[in-house]
């Protein structure tokens, strides 16, 4: 499998702790050039060289970016573009779940901003690498916590009723209504997407909750290997060679919410996030 990944370039988000450092860890493993984003510039710096040092693999790279401001995600983007000519992963894996509601810069909820939006907008952005390096394939991680959600288009930034983690069930929802749009969008191009539930696992996305919450996460979730093991599954695996547009739990296709389904919701929010991150289409910015 090492030898599959050898001429691959990989980019995967919030890959500085948790499932996305140990997604990064096992692809790196598997001799694969690695990108890592995140927030933090020296947790992250600290990342790369752990996991370089621990793969022998002299390819992993960092860059910084602020994943819950659009122009954060252009700035990434074009960097990376400026680094490299190819594109064979795209695993879109960060994610927050702030106890009480929180608003960037630029209006918008950070739930929203990080697990939905820099998902569509980083995605969009660099669909042309993709294309070009096809086959190539596009791995969001979404959440089981998907199935007990629905999206109110009134309320889509939840401004008038807030719950952390109701809140981020939705944006999980959110994150399989825009792979429904991308799938369909990228019929035969030979580009990939598919989805998956990392199950119940150990990582910081408890941080800010209460303590009982935090000790919950950290005494009962499982270890970050094993949640990031569908998301290598389907980065790196010969088994799901030109699958697309399914959602993946412990590295079985499983359907989806029926809310999950519902295309004129997908259709409605593809338009509104290309509104709110500037494109006017799949791949065109703003002027």
């Amino acid at each position: 499998m090492a030898g599959r990944m050898k001429e691959k370039t990989v980019l995967i988000t919030g890959a500085s702790t948790g499932i996305g450092k140990a997604a990064a860890r096992a692809l790196a493993e598997k001799s694969a050039a690695v990108v890592m984003i995140s927030r933090d510039p020296g947790r992250g710096e600290a990342a790369r060289a752990e996991i370089a040092v621990a793969t022998g693999n002299p390819r992993i790279t960092f860059l910084a970016c602020d994943l819950a401001r659009p122009a954060g995600v252009r700035a990434a983007a074009e960097e990376f573009r400026i680094r490299h000519d190819r594109l064979d992963v795209l695993i879109n894996n960060a994610a927050i779940i702030p106890y009480r509601r929180l608003q960037t810069a630029d209006g918008l909820e950070t739930q929203f901003a990080v697990n939905h939006l820099a998902y569509f907008l980083l995605t969009n952005l660099l669909l042309d690498r993709l294309r070009a390096t096809a086959p190539s394939r596009i791995v969001l991680v979404s959440s089981g916590l998907h199935r007990r959600a629905g999206l109110d288009f009134d309320d889509l930034q939840s401004e008038k009723r807030y719950r952390g983690m109701r809140v981020y069930g939705q944006t999980k929802l959110m994150n399989l209504l825009f792979m429904r749009i991308l799938d369909r969008t990228l019929a035969g191009s030979g580009v990939t997407v598919n989805a998956l539930s990392p199950g119940f696992t150990a990582t910081d996305l408890g941080r800010s909750a209460p303590p009982l919450s935090r000790f919950v996460f950290r005494t009962f979730g499982k270890a970050p290997e094993k949640g990031a093991d569908t998301v290598v599954f389907l980065a790196s695996s010969s088994e799901v060679d030109g699958i697309s547009g399914r959602y993946f739990n412990n590295r079985r296709a499983e359907n989806v919410s029926k809310a999950a389904g519902d295309d004129a919701a997908a259709e409605r929010l593809w338009k509104i996030s290309a509104r709110l991150a500037g494109l006017d289409a799949v791949g065109e910015r703003r002027a």
